[in-house]
C-alpha cells in the first residue's frame, strides 16, 4: 500500500511538472513596401502615387558605388501597400521626368533611377 502511495505521488508531481506554459510566436513579413529616388544629384520631386501626392528627396547616387544599399529616411522614401501603382515623378518647374507602372512585393524596397 505504501509503495502504491509513493508511485502515485511520483506520478502526480512528474505530471504537474511537465505542464508547461502555452507559448505563441507570430511572424511574417510586414503589409507595406517602400520606393525610394535617386540620381546623379540630390533635389526635390514631386511624386504622384495612385492619386496621393508626395514631396520627397532623391538620393545621390555615385556610378562607383552603385550595389550599396540606399538608406531608407522619411524624406527620401514612399511607403506604399503592396501590389500595382502608377508613379509620375515630377521635377520642381512641373514637368514629368518619370512615368510608369510598378510592381511591389510586401516587404520590399524599390529603388527607382531617374
Amino acid at each position: 500500500m505504501k509503495k502504491l502511495i509513493i508511485i502515485a505521488s511520483l506520478g502526480l508531481l512528474l505530471c504537474l511538472n511537465s505542464c508547461g506554459g502555452v507559448y505563441s510566436i507570430a511572424s511574417g513579413k510586414a503589409d507595406v513596401a517602400e520606393i525610394s529616388f535617386v540620381d546623379d544629384k540630390s533635389y526635390s520631386v514631386s511624386v504622384l502615387v495612385d492619386d496621393n501626392t508626395y514631396l520627397v528627396n532623391t538620393v545621390k547616387e555615385k556610378v562607383y558605388r552603385r550595389d550599396k544599399k540606399i538608406k531608407k529616411t522619411a524624406e527620401n522614401t514612399i511607403s506604399v501597400k503592396p501590389g500595382k501603382h502608377k508613379v509620375v515623378v515630377k521635377n520642381s518647374i512641373g514637368e514629368k521626368i518619370y512615368e510608369y507602372n510598378i510592381f511591389v512585393s510586401a516587404n520590399e524596397h524599390k529603388v527607382i533611377r531617374l
